[in-house]
C-alpha cells in the first residue's frame, strides 16, 4: 500500500501516514507471534524471530532502521566476546551513547510530539535488551558466595549466546517496537521449549482477546478525550485566563488523557507477546490453578489510576522497563552493606530520563518523580504509624490524592518537552506539584513516627 492510498485512511483516523504505517506493522506483530508457534525447530524459531522483526521494522521505518539496530547489537556482542568481565559496563556506556546520539540527530521527541514517528522508539527497547544480555553474561563469572542478588542468580548467563540466538532475541517478532523488555535466559528457554515451556502451555486465545478488547477501549478513550483536552491548550491565552483550580484540573485531565495512548500501545504489545507464548510465566497457586501471563504485562491501568502511593507507580506503569531499571541500575548502585536512599533513586530516574531523550521536559519529569516518590514514602510512614482508623483512612486518601496531583503536574514536562513550556505550566499553578513534595520530605525529618508494630510493610513502599 503506497503513501497515496494510505492518506485517506490516515486522515480518517487523524494520524500521519508514517504513524499509520507503524500502527499497521505494529498490529501485524500479533499474527507474526502466532505463526512463530508453528516453526518446527529451535534454530528456525530464532531465525524467524529475527527476520520477522527486521522485516516489520523495514516496512514501518525503512531500511535505515535496521542499520541503526546493527550498531548496538554488534557493539554488545563484541563486548561479550572481547571483554567479558567488563562487558556489561562497556555495553551500557556504548549502547546508551549511541542512543543519545540518535535522539539528538533525529530529535525524536519533537517528531512524536507533532504526530510523527521514527525508529528511535524501537532502538530504546533494543538498547535495554543488549545491555541486560551483556550484564548477565558478565554476571556468569560471579560465584554464588559473592553475594549475588536474586535477579543475578536467576538471569546470569554461563556461555555467550550464538549469533542466531542473539539476532532472534534482539529483534524478536517485532516486540522491539514497544516492548516489553525480556531476559535472554527466558527467550532461550521459550525458543528451545525448556523450563515452563517444556510441557504443554495453556491456550493464549482468551488472554489475547482480553488484551485486544482493552486496546480498543483505550484507543477509543484516547481519541475521545484528546479532542476535549488538547496539549496545545497549554500555549493558548485561554489557559492562562482560567483560575487556579481550573488550570490544575486541566493538568490532571491532560496527563490522564495522554496515558490512554500508552495503554493502547502496551495492550497491543501484550496481545502479541501472549499469543506467541513468551508471555506465559507459569501457574498460580489458586485452586484450580490459573495461567499467568506476567511477562507480557507492561501496565496495570487501575494500579496506575488508583495508586495508593507514588511508590506503587513503577510497579504498575511500564512494568518491564521499571523492572529493568531496578535490576540493572538501582540495585547495582547500592553499595554492599548500605541501604538504598534518595541518591540511588535519583540516579535511576536520571538514567530513565536520558533513555527517553535529552529534552528538558524529560529531565524535569524524572527529577520530579524522585521527589514525588520520596514525599509519598513520608506520608506512607505516617499512615503505618497511626493507630486511629479514621486518621489512617484520611492519610491513605491524602497519599492517593497527592500521588495523582503531583503525577499529572509532573507529566506536563513529559508531554510538552521544552523547558519554557514546562516551567510556564508549573508556574501557572504556582509550582504546587514541586513545593508539596519538598514540604513532605522536610516534614518527614521533623515528624518522625515511631516504627509501626504492624506486619512488614509492602516492599513497594
Amino acid at each position: 500500500m503506497g503513501p497515496l492510498e494510505m492518506e485517506p485512511m490516515a486522515a480518517a483516523i487523524g494520524v500521519s501516514v508514517p504513524v499509520l504505517r507503524f500502527l499497521l506493522c505494529f498490529a501485524a506483530t500479533i499474527p507474526t507471534g502466532l505463526l512463530w508457534r508453528a516453526v518446527p525447530t529451535a534454530a528456525g524459531r530464532h531465525l524467524y524471530a529475527g527476520l520477522s522483526g527486521a522485516a516489520l521494522s523495514y516496512l514501518s521505518f525503512g531500511a535505515t532502521s535496521n542499520l541503526l539496530f546493527v550498531g548496538p547489537m554488534a557493539f554488545g556482542y563484541l563486548a561479550m566476546l572481547l571483554c567479558r568481565r567488563r562487558a556489561g559496563l562497556v555495553t551500557f556506556l556504548g549502547a546508551f551513547g549511541f542512543l543519545i546520539a540518535c535522539h539528538v540527530y533525529y530529535m525524536s521527541g519533537d517528531a512524536w510530539k507533532e504526530g510523527g514517528i521514527d525508529a528511535t522508539g524501537a532502538l530504546m527497547v533494543l538498547t535495554l535488551k543488549v545491555i541486560s544480555c551483556a550484564m548477565n553474561y558478565s554476571d556468569g563469572l560471579l560465584k554464588e558466595e559473592e553475594g549475588l542478588r536474586d535477579a543475578q542468580k536467576k538471569y546470569r548467563l554461563t556461555k555467550v549466546p550464538s549469533l542466531v540466538e542473539y539476532f532472534g532475541y534482539c529483534l524478536c517478532c517485532g516486540s522491539h517496537f514497544a516492548g516489553p523488555v525480556y531476559e535472554m535466559k527466558d527467550y532461550l528457554e521459550w525458543t528451545e521449549r525448556k523450563g515452563i515451556w517444556a510441557s504443554s502451555t495453556p491456550s493464549p486465545l482468551l488472554p489475547t482477546l482480553r488484551a485486544l478488547v482493552q486496546a480498543g477501549i483505550c484507543m477509543g478513550l484516547y481519541l475521545y478525550l484528546s479532542a476535549m483536552f488538547p496539549l496545545s491548550r497549554f500555549s493558548e491565552p485561554l489557559y492562562y485566563e482560567w483560575g487556579f483550580w481550573h488550570r490544575l484540573f486541566f493538568q490532571y485531565m491532560s496527563g490522564f488523557t495522554a496515558r490512554w495512548k500508552y495503554y493502547f500501545i502496551w495492550s497491543v504489545s501484550e496481545a502479541a507477546v501472549i499469543i506467541s507464548g513468551l508471555g506465559f510465566t507459569g501457574w498460580s497457586d489458586s485452586s484450580p490453578p490459573k495461567a499467568k501471563w506476567d511477562r507480557a504485562k507492561n501496565v496495570d491501568i487501575l494500579g496506575v489510576e488508583l495508586a495508593g502511593s507514588a511508590a506503587q507507580l513503577p510497579l504498575n506503569w511500564n512494568i518491564q522497563v521499571s523492572t529493568w531499571l531496578r535490576y540493572y541500575v538501582y540495585e547495582r548502585l547500592i553499595q554492599k552493606g548500605r541501604k538504598p536512599g534518595f541518591l540511588q533513586l535519583l540516579g535511576t530516574q536520571t538514567v530513565s530520563a536520558i533513555w527517553h531523550g535529552l529534552y528538558p521536559g524529560y529531565m524535569i519529569f524524572f527529577v520530579q518523580s524522585a521527589l514525588m516518590i520520596n514525599g509519598s514514602k513520608v506520608i506512607y510512614r505516617w499512615q503505618q504509624a497511626v493507630s486511629n482508623s479514621g486518621l489512617h483512612t484520611i492519610l491513605t486518601l491524602l497519599n492517593c490524592a497527592y500521588t495523582m496531583m503531583v503525577l499529572n503536574y509532573s507529566c506536563i514536562g513529559f508531554q510538552v518537552l521544552s523547558l519554557e513550556e514546562t516551567l510556564a505550566s508549573f508556574k501557572s499553578v504556582y509550582y504546587v506539584g514541586t513545593i508539596v513534595p519538598i514540604l513532605c520530605v522536610l516534614l518527614g525529618y521533623v515528624i518522625k513516627p515511631a516504627r509501626s508494630a504492624k506486619p512488614k510493610a509492602c516492599k513497594a513502599e
